[in-house]
């Protein structure tokens, strides 16, 4: 008779964990990651320093032009894993918002888009006008940052709410900055672009707004002051 091994072999299963300590096992690796990314921030600016220390001894020594192009590139690519980080660290700690009474949304919309179309009525809230700002801006530009550039195209809208005695001001993104269909922009995560997004959900969802992608358009909901 011949005896195979796989007939005394006996699976051990271990026990499933429950979703609560799931949940407690991610909450606790994402303090942890937020706490490693914010070192290894520290550091890449350090190393930015560093380049560029060795940049200006090197152009003092006029140093061949394309080791001087080498050690741009590298500087500039530490810059945006620098950038990319902080963005990173700032979504995963919880934010402090500076509410002032009485922020005008329409004006901070109007600095973050030049083509912004802001119907007639009040939009004066409780917000942080700093914070809102930045969301503002990193939406109409699609993420892109400060050196992005805004679609001539693109247009915004601004307008009042009102359901069961409750104002609210109602944005709309519509143009080329926001063309991927429908796409959640504020889950992909994707790059400094992707998390510049998810910042700027972050922020309005924490003034007690909204923000989702559909049919190809943006939208926010913020509330306004009564």
């Amino acid at each position: 008779m011949v005896t195979h091994p796989a007939d005394d072999f006996v699976v051990t299963m271990k026990p499933l964990k429950t979703e609560s300590q799931d949940a407690e096992t991610l909450r606790e690796l994402g303090s942890a990651s937020v706490q490693v990314v914010h070192d290894l921030k520290n550091q890449l600016n350090g190393l930015k320093l560093y380049a560029t220390f060795l940049r200006k001894r090197m152009e003092k020594a006029a140093r061949p032009a394309d080791e001087l192009e080498t050690l741009a590139k590298l500087i500039a690519g530490l810059e945006r894993a620098a950038a990319d980080t902080t963005l990173l660290v700032r979504y995963g700690r919880p934010l402090e918002l500076r509410r002032q009474p009485g922020t005008d949304l329409a004006r901070l919309l109007v600095d973050a888009s030049s083509n912004a179309d802001v119907a007639e009525g009040n939009y004066e809230g409780d917000f942080d006008p700093s914070l809102i700002a930045e969301a503002l801006k990193n939406i109409t530009l699609g993420g892109r940052g400060e050196a992005g550039a805004e679609d001539e195209g693109a247009s915004v809208r601004l307008r009042r709410e009102a359901a069961n005695g409750v104002a609210s001001a109602v944005i709309e993104w519509r143009g080329a900055s926001h063309a991927d269909g429908d796409a959640d922009p504020f889950g992909s995560f994707a790059g400094g672009e992707g998390l510049r997004m998810a910042l700027a959900a972050k922020i309005i969802r924490a003034h007690g707004g909204e923000v989702a992608r559909e049919g190809g358009v943006t939208r926010a909901r913020l509330p306004l002051s009564k």
